[in-house]
């Protein structure tokens, strides 16, 4: 569905996170990714979830797999802590309400909780979370786009073209990932 007058990079962006936690879903628990409709993965690559980093070990408890109203529960909320950041821009809200939808683990959850601490200028928080989201999926294009965005906000140019390189290469150069980024190093737009 496309909405009329609906800023396209939010369309856009509500997309590639939703496809991006499908197939999260799809490699961790297939029931999920039948709950959602799940197609093919959208950045390519592993999207299996590995092991949280040990300085940020998460204390959520796993959902049972079969459990269809957890699921439909962590849709919705996920749908509705993404537009607390995107449309309303309450960072400290979204971050209380991401950890309580209990997937920290999850590289869509770790990416938005890293992007919010960014946003209010938490820039070690934001490390830890971007490098979380990394670990779950290594190939998790808009985090690498994000973490390029905080290295170039921490002036190292040189480390965010890096990441600007991991992104090209994950989805391409007319991904809007690599063109966020690829702005932000130019130094005509900020994210």
């Amino acid at each position: 569905m496309i909405y009329q007058g609906a800023n396209p990079f939010l369309v856009f962006a509500a997309l590639l996170i939703a496809a991006a936690s499908i197939a999260t879903a799809l490699a961790t628990a297939p029931e999920i990714a039948a709950a959602a409709g799940a197609g093919m993965p959208s950045a390519g690559g592993d999207t299996r979830a590995q092991s949280a980093p040990t300085q940020q070990k998460s204390h959520a408890k796993k959902k049972p797999p079969g459990n269809r109203s957890s699921i439909d529960d962590f849709i919705a909320g996920y749908k509705a802590v993404y537009a607390m950041i995107y449309e309303r821009g309450d960072y400290e809200k979204a971050i209380m309400a991401l950890h309580a939808l209990d997937r920290d683990d999850n590289a869509d959850v770790a990416n938005l909780i890293g992007y919010a601490h960014r946003k209010l200028g938490r820039y070690d928080d934001a490390k830890i979370w971007y490098e979380r989201s990394l670990a779950a999926d290594p190939n998790h294009a808009v985090t690498w786009s994000y973490y390029g965005m905080w290295q170039a906000e921490q002036g190292n140019l040189l480390k965010a073209k890096d990441d600007l390189e991991k992104v090209r290469l994950i989805c391409g150069t007319n991904c809007e990932p690599y063109r966020m980024l690829k702005d932000v190093i130019d130094g005509t737009e900020t994210y």
